[in-house]
């Protein structure tokens, strides 16, 4: 058994690099298969202007003005009502909310997320009826702009800061979830704001990505992991749907595939690109590259685009790989897929990514760090996306070969993981009470040194002792889904506001 001492080293350039040079080998590898999602990704909120006669009507006008040029400034689009189309188009009366309502109907399919701005007091009984009248289902902001004590006149006194307590109260009364901002008023081109605007569109990406999710299960989950149990019909409740398909469908169509196939060869080509592959027999690289191949035209064919996959210890046995190389590339161009058929470890990852629009790993709390009552090892075999690592290399998977033999376990992805603030995240369908639960949190991977072999890194999350209790107290699986950054609040938000999931934030 090969034993790797993994350093952490300074490699975000080589790293960055790495990750954009096999990003264009593999687009131009699969060719069979949808486009992956995009790392920056535009995004279309409607703005709701609000107004009240009693207060300075001006402020309206200027109010729209300084939210569109904040979304501008973040590149985001903007759906809201002309200056011909409402008094400085803001609403107030009712004609005005059923001409706002309408107006994003018909941007239904494009809007993501609604803010409403409240340059003056507002008026709470328009901001709500057109939010009811619009029906689109979508995360609402609650944005109130902060009043100048030089200017607390009747032409500029703005008084948003008691209008936003007004539009609250009657948003929750309609059964109106919303968003507020971090502080409770806030000029919109202040750099907080435009925080908020991030973390609202983050929040807008999960919700309407987990609503719309279409995961692909590849075989069965092995025998002995009755962790990775779940309920298809709890996750379909919330509009993640869960295809199917058989390991032994996959492995009869790479029996069909010749090693001389062009779309096979194309493919080789792409994990050479992606991982060091020096080390392994060719006969291996033919394999995995087949079940790369296979694998996207079903996710193809069965129109999904993350995935779980089987792997203990069926396709070792009987084929003679691992599938995790295959993996590690679609979860490093943001196509998440976990591993023994975790299909809510999937979900998770899915989350995190569209969250933060980079890629999300599965791993297990695996081993505590010494006496370090606040660090853990988390380590998977692995399939660990390759910007996870400063260096990476394709390599046998250590633990299964003991069992099936180290010639039929080659395809892990191997390195530790490079120190970085992260964001983790688990959930798990509870079929004794019929819902989702889960819990999300952040911490930091660190430089500390770790000899394993592996995927394998070292967090340190401030009070890990108390969420580690919270797992078990609760029956939560051994895997954890993460990425890099601070998202933890954005994907806390989308699951448990916008789709009624109860999480808990560490």
């Amino acid at each position: 058994m090969r034993v790797h001492q993994l350093k952490s080293n300074a490699g975000g350039k080589l790293a960055a690099q790495r990750a954009a040079t096999a990003k264009l080998a593999l687009e131009a590898a699969v060719a069979e298969r949808p486009a992956p999602v995009p790392r920056a990704q535009r995004m279309t909120f409607g703005v709701l202007v609000g107004n009240r006669g009693f207060f300075p009507a001006h402020l309206a006008r200027t109010g729209r003005d300084e939210m569109l040029a904040a979304l501008k400034a973040e590149g985001y689009g903007a759906v809201a009502l002309g200056l011909n189309d409402a008094r400085h188009g803001a609403v107030e009366s009712r004609d005005e909310s059923k001409a706002c309502a309408a107006l994003f109907k018909k941007h239904a399919d494009t809007i993501a997320g609604i803010i409403v701005t409240l340059p003056n007091f507002g008026d709470e009984r328009a901001v709500a009826e057109t939010i009811r009248m619009a029906t689109l289902g979508v995360p609402v902001l609650v944005h109130a702009t902060s009043d100048d004590p030089a200017k607390m006149g009747l032409d500029f006194r703005r008084d948003a800061f008691c209008g936003k307590m007004s539009v609250c109260n009657v948003l929750t009364q309609y059964g109106i979830p919303y968003t507020l901002t971090s502080v409770h008023t806030q000029r919109p081109e202040s750099e907080g704001f435009h925080e908020d605007l991030r973390r609202f569109a983050a929040t807008c990406r999960v919700v309407r990505g987990l609503r719309t999710a279409r995961i692909g299960a590849i075989g069965a989950r092995p025998a002995a992991f009755k962790t990775v149990r779940y309920s298809e019909k709890l996750l379909e409740a919330s509009g993640i749907a869960v295809e199917t398909v058989d390991l032994s469908e996959i492995l009869g169509r790479i029996h069909k595939l010749p090693d001389t196939d062009r779309a096979v060869k194309r493919k080789l080509e792409a994990m050479r690109a992606y991982v060091d592959a020096d080390e392994v027999p060719a006969a291996a690289l033919i394999k995995m590259a087949k079940l790369g191949l296979v694998i996207d035209r079903w996710m193809k064919e069965a129109d999904v685009t993350v995935s779980a996959v089987q792997c203990w210890t069926a396709l070792e046995e009987f084929f003679g790989v691992v599938p995790c190389t295959i993996m590690s590339m679609m979860s490093d161009a943001n196509l998440p897929s976990a591993c023994e058929v975790d299909v809510c470890g999937t979900v998770s990852m899915h989350a995190l990514t569209l969250a933060s629009q980079t890629p999300a790993a599965l791993l297990d709390w695996n081993n505590n760090y010494g006496d370090d009552p606040d660090k853990a090892v988390c380590f998977h075999c692995s399939n660990l996306p390759t910007s996870f690592f400063d260096t990476a290399a394709m390599d046998y998977q250590a633990i299964i070969a003991g069992t099936v033999g180290r010639e039929n376990t080659w395809g892990t992805v191997t390195g530790k993981v490079r120190a970085g603030a992260m964001s983790f995240a688990r959930f798990s369908t509870d079929e004794r009470n019929g819902r989702i639960r889960g819990y999300v949190g952040e911490g930091a991977f660190t430089k500390d040194p770790l000899i394993t072999f592996g995927g394998a890194g070292v967090v340190h999350i401030p009070r890990l002792q108390e969420l580690l209790r919270h797992i078990c107290t609760h029956g939560f699986e051994h895997h954890v889904a993460s990425t890099f950054g601070n998202v933890s609040a954005a994907v806390h938000e989308a699951t448990t506001k916008y789709l009624g999931w109860d999480v808990h934030q560490h």
